[in-house]
């Protein structure tokens, strides 16, 4: 894994930069071209309609067999979410109005309320990173002090958060499930948010009671729970070790640099092809934060032209596992460390 360098270690010797020099380097790539916007969507939404019939076809053989497709559709289900994140950030198409169309539609099938976490998502890009500004759209990070100063139920209440099984597997299914259903955190910012959140319920029920009625009642919840549970904790996994790894940046008031933060504090998930492809690119995380106007499928061609931005923060798969025991973010040692660590610290 790389180390983050500290400011006066950018110089021409290593290579290095400061995050704010690479993006006039990165603007040459922003733009979208519409034929293949088009096209992504084409060939991500076909197969997961195929998906979803085959596992309705094999229903009637065998539950488990229908389940075991429901884990290729999950992994659409989850390129469909990137769709959508691009199209948040105004990156997919050069329309505004085609981009936010075209993601409100995708959050039905993603039972998320587009205009809702669009604006969480903005929230999270202008505070990654910011100890000052913790609490939308992140995972939540305490720092070993905080936690030290707690009493036992806090302490106890953040670890049960932290625990995998809470973060991988329960918290995900709670938050596209049922979280998602209402916008809570924006509860006095306006009605555009309610009509958000009101709008894909609308549309997902609708949806539902055609394909109830059309499938079957145990077939649907099957196929829906198994694709929409896999392609939740899968996307909670990606975001979750696009921040959460040890060399990430955490700083406080004036430390605490937007570019700095973006490109340091992000990660190179560098995942094989096939899940590359199936992710949308999200792995290249660094990047997207650092300019988040590059369309998905223009990130690999910015790290082919530009070999130094492919080493910044590079984690494997296997690296990444290694990040799950993360829990708190040492401000002295300036990393984060597990909570066995905060201990003997």
């Amino acid at each position: 894994m790389n180390k983050r360098p500290s400011a006066e270690t950018f110089d021409v010797d290593n290579g290095e930069k400061p995050a704010a020099d690479w993006m006039r380097t990165l603007a040459k790539y922003r733009d979208p071209h519409h034929g293949r916007s088009t096209l992504e969507i084409a060939w991500t939404l076909v197969p997961f309609i195929g998906l979803w019939l085959a596992a309705w076809f094999a229903f009637s053989i065998s539950p488990i067999i229908s389940v075991l497709i429901c884990v290729p559709a999950a992994f659409f289900l989850v390129r469909l979410f990137a769709i959508q994140h691009d199209c948040g950030h105004g990156a997919f198409f050069r329309h505004k109005k085609l981009n936010d169309w075209v993601g409100r539609a995708l959050g039905v099938l993603t039972l998320t309320p587009y205009d809702v976490w669009r604006q969480s998502h903005i929230l999270h890009h202008a505070s990654s990173g910011n100890l000052d500004n913790r609490g939308i759209g992140d995972i939540k990070t305490l720092t070993v002090k905080e936690f030290s100063e707690r009493g036992f139920w806090g302490r106890l209440q953040y670890r049960a958060y932290r625990n995998p099984l809470v973060l991988f597997v329960i918290g995900p299914v709670y938050i596209f499930m049922l979280d998602n259903r209402l916008p809570f955190q924006f509860f006095t910012a306006g009605a555009k948010y309610w009509v958000s959140a009101m709008g894909t319920n609308v549309a997902i029920a609708v949806i539902a009671a055609v394909l109830i009625y059309t499938m079957g009642l145990a077939e649907f919840f099957t196929i829906f729970f198994a694709t929409t549970a896999m392609a939740a904790a899968i996307g909670v996994w990606l975001f979750y070790i696009q921040h959460q790894f040890e060399e990430t940046v955490w700083e406080s008031g004036d430390e605490w640099q937007l570019h700095e933060a973006a490109l340091y504090g992000s990660s190179h998930y560098d995942l094989p092809p096939v899940f590359r492809w199936l992710t949308a690119n999200i792995g290249i995380h660094h990047v997207h934060h650092l300019y988040s106007r590059i369309p998905f499928y223009r990130l690999t061609q910015v790290l082919n032209d530009n070999p130094a931005l492919a080493d910044i923060r590079r984690l494997t798969f296997l690296e990444s596992l290694k990040c799950i025991n993360l829990q708190l973010w040492d401000e002295d040692k300036r990393r984060l460390v597990t909570f066995a660590e905060a201990r003997s610290a």
